[in-house]
């Protein structure tokens, strides 16, 4: 199956927009295993088994993994998301943007070494750090286009004088996403829950494209607005998909040893306001 295909299955199965973001941070692990890097797999594994049939997708943080050394942990958890929750996609989140020989060693980690189903990546050096992904055919490419930090508008809120139209530099990406660079279907787009306008407004450009929109939770993005601004249905089939990330709310819904029964509460009433905005 493909990316897309899982994506789409997921959703079904699990009746889910949702996407559970694994960063794991050991000084906010539950109090019998706080500050203990060796315990990262542990955690995320218990979140896994918690949430699979939640979720629509899981995506591990990779600079929460590489910072604690503990890359090893993470291909352990890539193994056990494959073995308990086989029919949910994984999307690694590396953000990698790099010149064209670069990335192909980053895509070699994502998808030979940790088997990811997607990957996050930075389109800020243009189509040639992008193409090396797209030649791992099923894969999915998410671009960071409308991100949800306040600093985004630095670059991605500027307007592009020499291009036709004048858009704005992540309508200008969106656009590119949708078109010219989505040879085999395979490319998506980061678009932050915080600025449901520009969700909107990427989802006119790109009425297709699978939308991974972080931010909801923690980050105080709104649920309702988020689907209302990005979900696109016909005739009861899903044509503008949304991928919703939510990842402090539900690790760290407590600190005890409950912690993977809260995180599944947070996880289900999550899914239901995203569902419930879904049919409203």
């Amino acid at each position: 199956m493909t990316f897309l295909d899982m994506l789409s299955a997921a959703e079904r199965q699990n009746a889910s927009m949702l996407c559970v973001g694994l960063d794991p941070e050991p000084t906010k692990f539950p109090d019998r295993i706080k500050g203990d890097s060796n315990k990262i797999y542990d955690f995320c594994a218990a979140i896994v088994d918690a949430t699979a049939d939640l979720a629509m997708a899981f995506k591990p943080q990779i600079a929460y993994f590489a910072a604690h050394r503990a890359e090893g942990q993470l291909e352990r958890l890539m193994e056990h998301m494959r073995r308990v929750a086989p029919q949910v996609p994984i999307i690694l989140d590396a953000k990698r943007g790099d010149i064209g020989s670069t990335a192909e060693q980053y895509a070699i980690e994502a998808f030979e070494r940790y088997g990811a189903d997607a990957v996050t990546l930075s389109p800020f050096m243009g189509w040639d750090s992008v193409a090396p992904y797209l030649k791992y055919h099923g894969k999915g490419a998410f671009l960071l286009c409308r991100t949800s930090n306040p600093g985004g508008d630095d670059l991605q809120n500027q307007r592009l004088a020499s291009v036709d139209g004048q858009p704005l530099m992540y309508e200008h990406i969106a656009k590119l996403a949708q078109g010219p660079w989505n040879l085999n279907g395979q490319l998506g787009l980061v678009v932050g829950a915080t600025y449901p306008k520009e969700i909107e407004r990427v989802r006119e450009l790109a009425p297709t494209l699978p939308l991974l929109i972080p931010g909801v939770g923690a980050q105080g993005g709104d649920a309702v607005a988020t689907v209302k601004a990005g979900l696109r249905v016909a005739d009861g089939n899903t044509t503008g998909p949304i991928i919703v990330n939510s990842s402090r709310a539900i690790l760290y819904a407590s600190k005890g040893d409950d912690f993977a029964d809260a995180a599944r509460r947070v996880a289900l009433q999550t899914r239901e306001t995203l569902q419930a905005a879904a049919r409203a």
